[in-house]
């Protein structure tokens, strides 16, 4: 292809794009209606880069969630266009023996966000919280003093700067279950499948009750969560993506193209436990 060949398909690409009309927030979402609004979201993600470099603002973005819940893909739609060098991913392993013996949130620290920097933690802190919990990794005396001190230690994050969003990616247990199923027979998939993983479904009444307190306990008005319905994985990232630009500022933003569907993501509240928003 010619170079005045190319630069015409890229500005008819471009073109189809912006023309994209809004996404109807129904069950399903064509494959094309979901490239076509991803891509201007990710337009609007890297202004917000420019935005954040330029102002040496420091982001840090927590993702929780059910085993399968969509982590993964969320993430690597977020950051799919954005600068390898101010943009990074966290996912911590088991801790060892020497952070098991060091303060909980010692080994998290070391991975904060500077000036310039976005920082995506896949799992964080919360671990204690639900996975430790849960399986018995931690016991109730270290599980109470995360719960008693995880709120004043963000609150020192957030006072030194840097701007805090905490995400749950919310599934329903047949959805859980078709997806670790699809790991298990896609040779692709299959590092994601762990011994954890393996009892998700075992354990997931256990899981629901240690959200439910996670959720009650760590929510405030300082560094609330958000809630995604993540049962249907195209819906669940556009409006993840949309509802994490809403609440920063950057210039030039598309304030109608990143208002996110309120049946999809939405600000946790005592109410959600008792109306059924979320899985049981």
């Amino acid at each position: 292809m010619g170079k005045k060949a190319h630069k015409k398909s890229e500005k008819s690409k471009a073109s189809d794009a912006e023309a994209a009309p809004r996404v109807p927030e129904d069950d399903s979402i064509s494959a094309s209606a979901y490239e076509a609004q991803l891509e201007l979201l990710q337009i609007e993600l890297s202004k917000l880069q420019r935005h954040f470099i330029a102002c040496g603002d420091k982001i840090l973005v927590l993702f929780e969630g059910r085993d399968a819940a969509g982590k993964d893909g969320s993430i690597k739609r977020i950051i799919e266009h954005l600068s390898p060098r101010e943009t990074r991913v966290v996912a911590l392993g088991a801790p060892s023996d020497r952070e098991r013996s060091a303060w909980y949130f010692q080994r998290y620290v070391a991975h904060l966000p500077t000036a310039q920097e976005f920082v995506l933690f896949n799992r964080s802190w919360y671990n204690r919280a639900g996975v430790e919990k849960v399986m018995g990794f931690c016991t109730k005396a270290q599980h109470a003093e995360f719960m008693q001190s995880v709120l004043p230690f963000e609150q020192m994050l957030v006072d030194s700067g840097i701007k805090l969003l905490k995400y749950y990616l919310d599934i329903s247990k047949s959805e859980q279950k078709e997806r670790l199923e699809d790991r298990r027979r896609d040779p692709l998939k299959q590092w994601k499948i762990g011994a954890v993983d393996t009892v998700a479904l075992k354990h997931w009444k256990a899981y629901s009750a240690a959200r439910d307190e996670m959720l009650l306990h760590t929510h405030n008005a300082v560094t609330p969560w958000s809630v995604v319905r993540a049962d249907n994985k195209r819906l669940a990232r556009l409006n993840l993506i949309r509802d994490l630009l809403s609440r920063l500022d950057y210039a030039g933003k598309d304030v109608d193209l990143v208002t996110p569907d309120p049946e999809i993501v939405f600000e946790f509240s005592a109410d959600a436990l008792a109306d059924g928003r979320l899985a049981r």
